[in-house]
């Protein structure tokens, strides 16, 4: 059945992102705002929109009893979470199948079992997938973290089991640092998480991030290919671009990822990431159950709105289209264009006096900031999303530094310089890049 009016429980780009797909469909659009977004754009173009206001301005976003009761308020079917806040939390989703409103993503279920990596990586070597060489239940024990990592080989990495964002992670050389390193692992898993369990696996060297995104409804699934994510900082991506693998590559992994999503009854869009060593081995990392940041890349190459695909899928329409009808053209890179200090990246909150975003073939921007836009301190600094597409990679990275050129943006810093500067660097033009690119290329912050 067809939503009449959907709340969108975010904001930024991702909540604009959000509104437009919806008026395309032709559905209501409500939102949820702290005080500090009262003034922003998917506020003030969305159909009805609700304040909750806290004295912290992320508790805005992550009261789920105040979130429910908006939607109710305004008689809303559904509720997108966009990422980050709400997106990957199973008891929010709980509470929505409760009040029978539906959450555009996966059931609470699989939410919940897909945000145990323990129990998610059994899920995936279940269904086929490659998963690297590691514990198979919480290890609390130096000893046993030891016999484990004698076995598989060092280095080897600890890992918190309701991780993300690289918190709850440490690699370990040698037996004598499991100690200290499982204490502390643990200690920021339970204050971060509420949750102290770690697992220890074989750590890849060498390793490029690769991710591939899929839908799924319920039944079956189908993948848009892959997207390449090495160059990160502290576990957070600044450039994604796609394609990058070999067809024949992208068939076998796609059609693992597809089992995957088919086994575990998912439904909506979902990522499923990798590590590729340098042999060209896969090795599962997660699933990430909620629209990426970087699906903007995807769309670009596919020529399918992902967006308005998962909505559908809420609405309980069956996926209509085949593998054989997915296709890959051009290639398109993204650049995050963040509000920080591009050497120490540093968030820079401040007032836009004034920007202008670049436009034209190829180029796509995905921004919530206008003149006289306050860039808030207190939520993420993703300020926009620049992609380029060009019919090649060369000509993606050409078309890419003229749009980074044309970009003005005065009264904050932003990474633009950074992104210059990687699009000109050697190793990146010969895509000899892995996971450990920006430390291995501190002339980039000079």
């Amino acid at each position: 059945m067809a939503f009449k009016r959907v709340l969108i429980a975010n904001r930024g780009e991702i909540a604009l992102r959000i509104l437009r797909a919806l008026r395309d469909m032709g559905i209501s659009v409500a939102i949820i705002h702290g005080r500090e977004d009262r003034l922003s754009l998917p506020v003030r173009l969305s159909d009805v929109a609700i304040p909750i206001r806290r004295d912290n301005p992320l508790d805005s976003y992550l009261d789920i009893e105040a979130v429910i009761q908006a939607a109710k308020d305004i008689d809303a079917d559904a509720i997108h979470p966009g990422y980050g806040f709400l997106a990957e939390n199973a008891n929010f989703v709980r509470r929505l199948e409760e009040e029978g409103i539906t959450f555009i993503g996966p059931s609470s279920e699989v939410m919940t079992l897909l945000g145990d990596k323990i129990e998610a990586r059994k899920a995936m070597e279940a269904a086929g997938l490659p998963i690297a060489q590691g514990s198979s239940e919480p290890i609390d024990e130096a000893g046993v973290a030891s016999a484990l990592a004698d076995k598989i080989g060092y280095p080897v990495i600890i890992k918190a089991a309701a991780g993300g964002g690289g918190i709850g992670m440490q690699i370990v050389n040698a037996a004598d640092e499991f100690a200290g390193a499982l204490k502390l692992c643990r200690s920021r898993a339970r204050s971060a998480f509420g949750d102290a369990r770690v697992f220890v696996e074989k750590y890849i060297v060498g390793a490029q991030h690769i991710e591939f995104q899929v839908l799924g409804d319920g039944e079956k699934a189908i993948h848009f290919g892959e997207r390449f994510c090495s160059i990160q900082r502290r576990h957070q991506k600044l450039v994604e671009e796609g394609p990058w693998l070999e067809p024949e590559v992208r068939e076998k992994i796609g059609a693992l990822v597809c089992r995957g999503a088919a086994q575990v009854g998912y439904k909506g869009l979902a990522t499923f990431e990798f590590l590729r060593d340098k042999n060209g081995d896969f090795y599962f990392l997660e699933v990430n159950p909620r629209v990426q940041v970087e699906h903007t890349v995807t769309e670009m190459i596919t020529g399918h709105n992902l967006v308005e695909l998962g909505i559908r899928i809420a609405q309980g329409e069956p996926i209509t289209l085949s593998q054989d009808e997915i296709s890959w053209h051009g290639h398109a890179i993204q650049c995050r264009i963040n509000a920080e200090d591009p050497v120490g990246f540093i968030p820079s909150p401040g007032k836009l006096w004034d920007c202008h975003f670049p436009s034209g073939y190829g180029i796509r921007c995905d921004t919530h900031a206008h003149v006289g836009y306050d860039m808030p301190g207190c939520f993420d600094s993703l300020l926009a999303k620049l992609l380029a597409w060009g019919e090649t990679r060369d000509a993606a990275i050409a078309r890419m530094k003229t749009a980074l050129d044309e970009t003005r943006i005065i009264g904050i810093e932003t990474l633009i310089p950074l992104h210059r500067r990687i699009m000109d660097e050697s190793d990146f033009r010969a895509r000899d890049i892995t996971i450990q690119y920006v430390d291995e290329h501190q002339e980039l912050f000079g």
